[in-house]
C-alpha cells in the first residue's frame, strides 16, 4: 500500500467518489444487504433495502455470492440505469463489500475503437479483393480492347460477387439451423438476424430414445465475433461435446458449458443460454437458464400463457457460476415457447418498448388453421417498429406437443 497522508488519500478517494460516481454494497454471510450508499441512484439502485437478500434488489449479484474468491473483479457490467460500471468484490471478514466505479465513458470509447477497427478490417478485404476483380478486368480490357461500357460491366459483376459471398456466409449460419419437425411433435421456428450475421443460434435434438433437447443461445453484441461463438455453443450442445456431462440435466449442461467459454478466452463475450430436456415418457420438462428470458407455455390448462421462471448468470461471466434446475410436467395441447430478448424488446419509433405482455398475448391466443402465432408475433413486432431491419435477432421456437 502507498504511505499516503491522511489529506493526501482523503483527497484522492474523493476524486474517486466524485469522478467515479462511486456506490457500495454490503451483504453478510446470509448473502442479506446490510449496508450501501454513494452514488446508487446514478447506477439504477435507489431504494434499495436493507435486511433483504442482496440477489433479489440488484439482479447480477445473481450466483455470485458466497465469493469464491476474492478479490474479484467483472468489467463493464450494465447497470439498469444504462451506466456501465466495474464491479469489484472484496471479502471482509463476514461480509462481502460489492464496489461501483463508473467506467461508461472508457466502455463507450473502446467499443468505438474496436467497431473502427472492425469496420476497417472489413473495408480492408473488400478493397483487396476489388482490386484484384480490377486488376483482372483490366488485364481482360487490355487484351480485348473493351470499352469503358465493357469494364463497367465488368466492375458491376466483381460487385454483385462480393455481395454473394456475403450471401452465402448467412445462409451458412442458416444451414446449420435445425429442420422444423412434424413428429412425434411439431416444432418450428422463426430465426430473422438483425444484421447479415447475428449473434443468436438454436437447436433441438434427440439425446436419446425417450429425451429431447431444446436450446437457445444469444451472444452479446452483433456481427461477425458473436455470430461465430454463437455457432460454436450450439455445435457443443448439439454434438454433446462437454466431457463428463449428463445432457438430460439441464443444470450440469450449463454448468460445464460456462467453464468451457469463459469470456476473456472467447474475445470479452458472454451468452444467455436457455436449455431443456423434455421426456417423452414422462411429460416432464426439466430446464434451466443462464440469464436468459424465461420460456413461455400456453394451452391446455394455461389457457392465459405463463412464463417459466429461472434464474442463472450469464455463460462467460464466472468460472464459479452455478445453476439451478426447474421441473414442469407438459402434454398435449400445450404449446413451448422459447425465444431470444429481441422477440419483445423492439423500440417503437417514439423511443418506447413494446412490452413482454403483448408478445404473451399473442403467444397465448391459438392462431387459426394454416397460421402461426410465430408469424402473428414477427408481424405485431414489425408493426410495433416501422420501417427498417429490428435492432436486434428476431428468434423464437414453438414446440406443440
Amino acid at each position: 500500500m502507498l504511505d499516503l497522508p491522511p489529506r493526501i488519500s482523503d483527497s484522492l478517494l474523493a476524486l474517486v467518489h466524485a469522478q467515479r460516481a462511486l456506490a457500495y454494497l454490503v451483504a453478510d454471510d446470509a448473502q442479506n444487504l446490510v449496508r450501501c450508499g454513494g452514488h446508487l441512484a446514478h447506477y439504477g439502485l435507489a431504494g434499495l433495502q436493507c435486511g433483504m437478500p442482496a440477489s433479489e434488489q440488484v439482479l447480477f449479484l445473481e450466483g455470485l455470492l458466497p465469493l469464491a474468491e476474492t478479490p474479484f473483479l467483472i468489467r463493464s457490467m450494465e447497470m439498469p440505469s444504462g451506466r456501465v460500471a466495474d464491479v469489484h468484490f472484496f471479502a471482509d471478514e463476514d461480509t462481502v463489500w460489492i464496489l461501483l466505479l463508473d467506467v461508461t465513458a472508457e466502455y463507450e470509447e473502446t467499443r468505438l475503437v474496436q467497431q473502427k477497427a472492425y469496420d476497417m478490417t472489413l473495408l480492408s478485404q473488400r478493397e483487396a479483393r476489388l482490386i484484384a476483380q480490377l486488376e483482372s478486368t483490366n488485364r481482360e480490357l487490355t487484351l480485348a480492347h473493351r470499352d469503358l461500357a465493357a469494364s463497367r460491366e465488368a466492375l458491376q459483376l466483381a460487385h454483385d460477387r462480393l455481395q454473394q459471398e456475403l450471401r452465402e456466409a448467412e445462409l451458412y449460419v442458416r444451414a446449420i439451423l435445425p429442420a422444423p419437425l412434424a413428429e412425434p411433435w411439431t416444432v418450428d421456428w422463426r430465426f430473422i438476424p438483425s444484421t447479415e450475421l447475428g449473434g443468436d443460434c438454436f437447436g433441438y435434438h434427440w439425446i436419446d430414445d425417450g429425451h429431447f433437447a431444446i436450446y437457445l443461445i444469444d451472444v452479446c453484441g452483433h456481427g461477425v465475433g458473436s455470430a461465430l461463438l454463437s455457432v460454436a455453443v450450439a455445435d457443443t450442445l448439439r454434438s454433446e461435446a462437454l466431457q463428463r456431462t449428463d445432457f438430460r440435466s439441464p443444470a450440469q449442461v450449463l454448468t460445464a458449458l460456462n467453464q468451457a467459454y469463459q469470456m476473456e478466452r472467447h474475445g470479452e463475450l458472454f451468452s444467455t443460454v436457455w436449455y431443456g430436456v423434455y421426456g417423452r415418457a414422462t411429460g416432464e420438462l426439466r430446464y434451466a437458464s443462464a440469464g436468459h428470458p424465461p420460456a413461455f407455455v400456453a394451452g391446455g390448462p394455461w389457457e392465459d400463457g405463463r412464463p417459466l421462471p429461472a434464474s442463472g448468470p450469464c455463460i462467460g461471466l464466472s468460472p464459479a457460476a452455478r445453476y439451478q434446475e426447474e421441473r414442469c410436467t407438459l402434454g398435449p395441447p400445450a404449446r413451448l415457447y422459447v425465444f431470444s430478448d429481441g422477440t419483445y424488446e423492439v423500440a417503437r419509433p417514439d423511443g418506447s418498448m413494446m412490452e413482454f405482455a403483448a408478445m404473451a398475448k399473442i403467444l397465448a391466443r391459438p392462431a387459426g388453421a394454416g397460421l402461426s402465432e410465430l408469424d402473428s408475433l414477427l408481424a405485431y413486432a414489425r408493426d410495433v417498429h416501422g420501417p427498417g431491419v429490428l435492432e436486434d435477432d428476431f428468434t423464437i421456437i414453438k414446440v406443440a406437443l
